[in-house]
């Protein structure tokens, strides 16, 4: 009877693996200094995946987590190169500088490892294209993650404007992305270090915040480029940020409609919301759950059913099982590889003044 039941259990188990429910992702963690490394570490704690090994060569950073995860020595390396010789992840995701997207991609793609980056994917267009042509020689993903990927509100907002043509052809979009800034939060000093660095972040709030709008509006685009993007930067708190922008307006022009991105450092509260305006409807999501939509002269509630994913982990399982097939979404190459042209094109105005064409 035990072992009829022992067999039972096995199919089971063999089953559930086969349809991805049993066997958690395995993955390898390059850098710790991104706060948003915690969001891992949960996960980790939750059983929703499994560590490989942790790369970083910072020891102090290294202690901390080890006290504060009671991470065992075996998980970390000195660098990710170690790493992989040893190990062979299902993916490595990046919580390093932006700048140093390009060395994880450059470590994994020979290896055959895909890669999810913390957004956005890189500094400069030259970084990204050179991930991009790794990606494709080795056959790899290399994937972005960003928080509103996966507010429910934000994928209703998609499926009522593209599937279900719920305010007609888009006019506007407004994304308005911001806090109080990273050191007025309690933001770590790890991250403060290159998150205020304008070669290892690329920029400051322009950078930070900037790149969710020009996502979003990407998507909505259906994966098009703007035409053109003009941006103005300002410098609010030069004795908090000596180096880099901390509020930034960035306007991007298609050729029926209008984005504009509003990013900061030095708003009263935290905002992340979308506007959507069509020939006939305006759509708002305030937060990952209030949506409303208004035609004519009143506002209304709509009710956001919960999306097919909502985070990164279960969306990364789906690409790299076959389940899902990226294509233009929020995460894919081809989006981001669009949101870094038009973060530097953005960069490039504030500078000049000009507005900079897009080249197709």
């Amino acid at each position: 009877m035990m072992k009829i039941l022992s067999q039972g259990m096995l199919l089971l188990m063999a089953a559930l693996t086969a349809t991805g429910q049993q066997k958690p992702l395995h993955v390898g963690v390059a850098g710790l200094s991104h706060d948003h490394v915690h969001q891992l570490m949960n996960q980790w704690k939750k059983g929703q995946v499994t560590l490989a090994g942790i790369a970083e060569p910072d020891a102090a950073l290294v202690a901390r987590y080890k006290k504060t995860y009671q991470l065992p020595d075996s998980l970390f390396y000195p660098d990710l190169h170690t790493l992989l010789n040893r190990k062979h992840p299902d993916a490595v995701l990046a919580y390093n500088a932006v700048a140093e997207h390009i060395d994880v991609v450059e470590a994994c793609a020979p290896k055959g490892i895909a890669v999810m980056v913390e957004k956005p994917l890189a500094t400069t267009v030259a970084q990204a294209e050179r991930m991009a042509a790794l990606a494709r020689k080795h056959h790899i993903q290399v994937l972005t993650n960003y928080e509103t990927t996966w507010y429910n509100t934000n994928q209703y907002v998609y499926d009522l404007v593209r599937k279900q043509d719920a305010v007609g052809p888009v006019r506007k979009m407004v994304v308005h992305d911001g806090h109080e800034g990273p050191r007025e939060i309690g933001c770590s000093e790890d991250f403060l270090r290159w998150l205020t660095d304008p070669v290892k972040n690329g920029g400051g709030a322009l950078m930070d915040f900037g790149c969710y709008g020009a996502n979003l509006m990407t998507w909505l685009m259906n994966g098009k480029a703007p035409l053109s993007v003009t941006a103005v930067a300002r410098h609010i708190k030069p004795d908090v940020y000596p180096k880099v922008d901390d509020d930034a307006t960035i306007l991007l022009e298609y050729p029926e409609a209008t984005g504009i991105i509003e990013a900061s450092w030095n708003w009263p509260f935290s905002i992340k919301d979308w506007e959507v305006f069509g020939t006939n409807g305006y759509l708002h999501a305030l937060n990952p759950t209030e949506l409303q939509q208004r035609k004519k002269n009143e506002y209304q509630g709509v009710k956001v059913p919960t999306a097919t994913y909502t985070d990164n982990i279960t969306y990364l399982a789906a690409v790299l099982n076959g389940t899902l097939k990226p294509g233009n979404d929020l995460s894919s190459l081809e989006n981001n590889l669009i949101v870094v042209r038009i973060l530097e094109a953005a960069r490039k105005s504030a500078k000049t003044g000009r507005k900079i064409l897009i080249e197709y």
